[in-house]
């Protein structure tokens, strides 16, 4: 006879579905997590860290919203600095180049004063006496190119070895005085006339040409464009003295 099953051995245990289904869940989000945490890797912060971070991040820019506006003072600007570093030495290089110009002419103090014109040297004075083998006509042209050149005078001055007025004349012109006046004024060309010279007594008439008897020495000043000035054969000698040629040579030196 069989006997009856009892009902209690029939049922399986109900008590543990409900906790296996609460379980299930669980398994899951640690499947999840475990893949999430294969795929990024461990982290280094403890669990829950960065959203606190977050969440505290969020909560300072709402309460303090300047903070989260990044502000102009504080922000970084590079480009200003290689910009005005570039652009000062380019300002600066012109104006240090035109300094010395500026200030030398500003400067009454250092500007050189103009030069002038340094005055020509002296003509040559000749030496005392007559010399009979010279070209006297080529002396003179020489004596005129030179007058045209620096504007000085030409004084011809005819005579003769043996006359003793154009020795007295040649000691005068010998003295420190009248030689300085000969040579800032005059080019002198001295021709003899007291040997069988026809081309220097030509030349005696040229420039004084009135004739007569002449009384040595004769002193003709010719400008430099060739025009008699004076002729002391009309004029007269001066007194053959320091006094009386120095005299005459300023008189007629301009």
């Amino acid at each position: 006879m069989l006997r009856p099953v009892r009902a209690d051995r029939r049922t399986t245990s109900p008590r543990s579905a409900a906790p296996l289904g609460r379980r299930l869940p669980l398994v899951a989000a640690a499947v999840v997590a475990a893949g999430l945490t294969a795929a990024c890797g461990p982290s280094s912060e403890p669990a829950g860290s960065a959203a606190a971070a977050t969440a505290g991040q969020s909560a300072q820019a709402l309460s303090d919203p300047q903070s989260a506006t990044p502000s102009a003072e504080t922000s970084p600007t590079p480009s200003a600095s290689p910009t005005a570093s570039a652009s000062a030495p380019a300002s600066a290089s012109p104006t240090a180049s035109r300094a010395p110009s500026g200030s030398a002419s500003s400067g009454g103090g250092s500007a050189k004063p103009a030069r002038t014109s340094a005055a020509p040297a002296p003509a040559k004075v000749p030496g005392p006496g007559y010399d009979s083998s010279a070209d006297a006509q080529k002396q003179i042209d020489a004596a005129l190119r030179a007058a045209k050149a620096d504007g000085r005078m030409v004084l011809l001055d005819f005579g003769a070895n043996w006359c003793g007025n154009c020795k007295a004349a040649d000691k005068v012109f010998a003295q420190s005085q009248t030689a300085r006046i000969l040579g800032a004024s005059y080019h002198l060309v001295k021709v003899d006339i007291g040997g069988n010279s026809s081309a220097n007594s030509a030349l005696l008439r040229k420039y004084s040409p009135s004739g007569g008897t002449y009384t040595m020495p004769v002193l003709v000043v010719v400008s430099p464009s060739g025009t008699v000035r004076t002729d002391t054969h009309v004029m007269g000698n001066p007194s053959l003295t320091a006094e009386g040629i120095n005299a005459f040579l300023r008189t007629w030196a301009s």
